[in-house]
C-alpha cells in the first residue's frame, strides 16, 4: 500500500501540474488575437511582436517565431512556425508519459499485492494450529483485495487524467495550427493591399 500512496500522490501532482500550465500557456483572448492580427495587417510588425513578448502562451510564442522570420519569406516563416508549434506541443505534453505509465503499473500492483495477500493468509492457515475458521479466510482474503481496488483506483485517476490532458493538448495544437494558418492569409492579404497602389501607378 505505500508504494500505491506515493502513485496516488505522484499522479495527483502530475495532473494538477499539468492542468495549471495549460491553463496559463493555452489562455488567449479573441480580442488580443484581433489586435495581433490588426497590428500585422497594417504592416506594424515590430508592435505585432511586442504584443507577442507580453503574452506568455503557446500561440503568442508561434506566432512570434513566425514573425521573427518573416523578412525570410512566407515559406521560411511558415516552417519556423511549425517547428515552434512543435515545440510547444512537446512541451505542453510533458510528464504525460508519466502519467500514463502510473495509469498501467498502478493496477498491476495491486493485483500483485493481493497475490502476495493471498499466499501469506493460506500460509498462515497451513500453519494455524486450530481449526480454520471462515472468519480468518475471509479476513486474509479482505485485507489482500484492498491493494486490488487501492490499484485500480489510482489506474483509473491516473489514466482518466491522462486522456483529459492529452484532449487538451489535442485542442491547443489545433488552435496553434488554426492561428497560424490565419497569421499566413492576413499577410498575403496585406501584401496584396501594397501592391495595388503600384499598380495603379
Amino acid at each position: 500500500m505505500v508504494p500505491m500512496v506515493l502513485l496516488s500522490i505522484l499522479a495527483l501532482y502530475a495532473i494538477i501540474e499539468r492542468l495549471i500550465t495549460l491553463n496559463k500557456r493555452t489562455k488567449v483572448s479573441q480580442k488580443w488575437l484581433n489586435s495581433l492580427y490588426n497590428q500585422v495587417l497594417t504592416g506594424k510588425t515590430e508592435e505585432a511582436k511586442l504584443l507577442c513578448e507580453q503574452n506568455h502562451t503557446a500561440i503568442a510564442h508561434v506566432i512570434q517565431a513566425g514573425l521573427e522570420n518573416l523578412p525570410y519569406g512566407l515559406s521560411n516563416m511558415e516552417k519556423s512556425m511549425e517547428l515552434a508549434g512543435q515545440n510547444e506541443v512537446y512541451q505542453l505534453e510533458r510528464n504525460l508519459s508519466f502519467l500514463a505509465a502510473i495509469a498501467a503499473v498502478a493496477p498491476m500492483l495491486g493485483f500483485l499485492g493481493t497475490v502476495l495477500g493471498m499466499i501469506e493468509a493460506f500460509r498462515s492457515m497451513a500453519q494455524a494450529t486450530t481449526a480454520v475458521t471462515p472468519q480468518l479466510l475471509a479476513g486474509g482474503i479482505y485485507q489482500a483485495m484492498i491493494t486490488t481496488a487501492a490499484g485500480l483506483v489510482v489506474g483509473v485517476l491516473a489514466d482518466t487524467g491522462y486522456r483529459y490532458i492529452l484532449t487538451k493538448v489535442d485542442k491547443t495544437a489545433y488552435k496553434i495550427e488554426q492561428a497560424g494558418g490565419q497569421l499566413i492569409e492576413i499577410l498575403q492579404e496585406s501584401h496584396k493591399m501594397q501592391q495595388a497602389p503600384s499598380r495603379k501607378s
